[in-house]
């Protein structure tokens, strides 16, 4: 069920994480946990005192620590593995690559502090490139977590999944979008909100402020269907066939460059289709990362729902 009235979930995410982690570890004595020395960032550091055997703190050497996950993997275990997302996916990309995805093994890489939730940490622990680099990865899987509910299912969805995955998360929280029943499949979007005029398709931060921008549009009288596109690989074609069918209008948003992310996904998927919709990107213009108050890199990169709504009306030719 869809359960979206624009409150915040009320645990952050790296409190979920830790705790899913700790269960699912001891549910499946297969599974390991990998951390580059941030297990008190992401709520795993009282696991990892209990239970060294499962838990293993590789320090500040993230290509090393994917080589481990790579063995672990190829010695029959099931290794999680999380650090900051600049470092999960672009320092040790070579390894993500080689030792992993061309190598047959199966690692769940979780890159936290997604975009401008990296915040004052600043613009060198600011992933926008990202996914745009795991994606590229032959046969990965991508996804971006939307709110908690999603993030300890994720985590339990990816545990016998086979190959490299990529799982794109803030330590902090979303808006809450779905109930604790809610079924969600690797591969398959969110139609969260119903309309005719515009699909908006959003994923992780952006999911919320699609939901405001939504709300804003239809007192102006535009009805905007609203899909959370949570997997961006492999991605759900049917549905953005179906949205682009149905509205003849689409409008991706993502905390994200918009070079290799989202958008170049869901309009690869259009272009493919043959289908003659109007569609529009949305998200980071091509630039590095800075430093400051969340609120305000949101406000610095154009990521909010008054933008949104702007790229919405240009789309539609209002």
């Amino acid at each position: 069920m869809i359960v979206y009235d624009g409150s915040m979930d009320k645990d952050a995410y790296k409190a979920v994480f830790g705790r899913t982690m700790e269960a699912i570890a001891a549910e499946d004595k297969d599974v390991v946990y990998l951390d580059a020395d941030l297990m008190n960032s992401i709520g795993t550091h009282g696991f990892w005192k209990k239970n060294k055997k499962q838990a293993i703190n590789c320090g500040i050497a993230e290509a090393d620590m994917i080589g481990i996950a790579a063995g672990l993997s190829a010695g029959g275990k099931k290794p999680y593995v999380h650090t900051f997302g600049p470092f999960a996916s672009r320092r040790c990309f070579d390894q993500l690559f080689l030792s992993v995805a061309y190598a047959g093994n199966s690692v769940r890489v979780f890159g936290s502090d997604a975009g401008v939730t990296a915040s004052f940490n600043g613009g060198t622990h600011m992933p926008f490139e990202d996914m745009a680099l795991l994606r590229a990865v032959p046969h990965s899987t991508v996804i971006e977590i939307s709110d908690g509910m999603m993030l300890e299912k994720v985590m339990r969805l990816l545990k016998d999944r086979n190959g490299l995955s990529y799982t794109r998360l803030t330590r902090k929280n979303y808006p809450k979008i779905y109930s604790a029943d809610h079924p969600l499949t690797i591969g398959k979007g969110e139609v969260l909100r119903d309309g005719g005029d515009i699909t908006i398709i959003a994923c992780g931060l952006m999911v919320g402020e699609a939901m405001k921008a939504a709300e804003t549009l239809a007192k102006e009288g535009i009805k905007a269907c609203v899909v959370d596109m949570w997997t961006i690989k492999p991605l759900d074609t049917a549905l953005v066939e179906k949205c682009a069918r149905e509205t003849g209008a689409l409008l991706t948003t993502e905390n994200h460059n918009v070079i290799g992310g989202l958008g170049d996904a869901v309009g690869a998927a259009l272009l493919a289709s043959g289908i003659p919709a109007k569609m529009r990107k949305h998200g980071v213009a091509d630039e590095f990362g800075s430093v400051g108050p969340q609120d305000y890199l949101q406000e610095h990169y154009g990521l909010t729902s008054a933008q949104i709504v702007v790229h919405a009306k240009t789309l539609l030719g209002k």
